[in-house]
């Protein structure tokens, strides 16, 4: 007579459960970079050593119930948005052109007139974002911008943009691109008397 395996329930639940804490660390990561937060900002706010963030961020160390609640209150979601099992979704994200978000949260919360809208929505299993950005003659991203590790790449479409990285100075026209890391300081400013359109296009470390 062959017994029944009593292990096999225990194990089953267990393998459902690693989706979800395999989904923990990059849905930390993302709002992170959402909020524009560096490690070290968060690790400040939620009493967290930003190694363990880090670590955590990387799926190389599963959160305790304490480190998630503090997590969960520095980035202002409830617990349960990191441990949420809801359905799956689709393996590409399609967004139509009637339904584009607003630009991602800290892309550049100083601008002047910029009139800017998402191209893809935020998704914690992706690392790319584009912004399309008309900018009015004058309009500007403000003195500096968030700094986060990534990077942007910059196409001017129409018009010109004067960009800052680091330093140094560049002069973006129609056609021309720029790729630059993010963790360094970066600004730019349209100055001319025709207004321009540029896409960023963003990736996260």
């Amino acid at each position: 007579m062959t017994m029944p395996d009593s292990r096999g329930e225990p194990a089953r639940a267990v393998a459902g459960w690693e989706p979800i804490v395999r989904a923990i660390g990059p849905k930390v990561r993302e709002v992170r970079q959402q909020l524009a937060l560096s490690l070290q900002q968060l690790a400040a706010r939620s009493d967290v050593s930003a190694a363990a963030i880090h670590k955590v961020e990387r799926g190389d160390m599963v959160p305790t119930i304490t480190t998630l609640l503090k997590l969960s209150a520095a980035l202002g979601r409830p617990i349960g948005f990191f441990v949420d099992d809801g359905p799956e979704k689709p393996v590409a994200v399609h967004v139509r052109a009637a339904e584009r978000p607003g630009p991602p949260p800290g892309w550049a919360p100083e601008a002047e007139g910029v009139t800017a809208a998402g191209l893809a929505l935020s998704d914690e299993r992706l690392r790319g974002a584009a912004v399309q950005a008309d900018i009015d003659p004058g309009g500007s991203s403000g003195d500096t911008r968030p700094l986060r590790p990534g990077e942007e790449l910059l196409l001017v479409v129409a018009g010109a943009l004067i960009v800052e990285v680091a330093g140094e100075r560049y002069r973006v026209q129609a056609g021309d691109t720029l790729h630059y890391p993010t963790d360094r300081p970066h600004s730019w400013h349209n100055p001319g008397v025709e207004p321009a359109r540029a896409i960023w296009w963003m990736l996260r470390a």
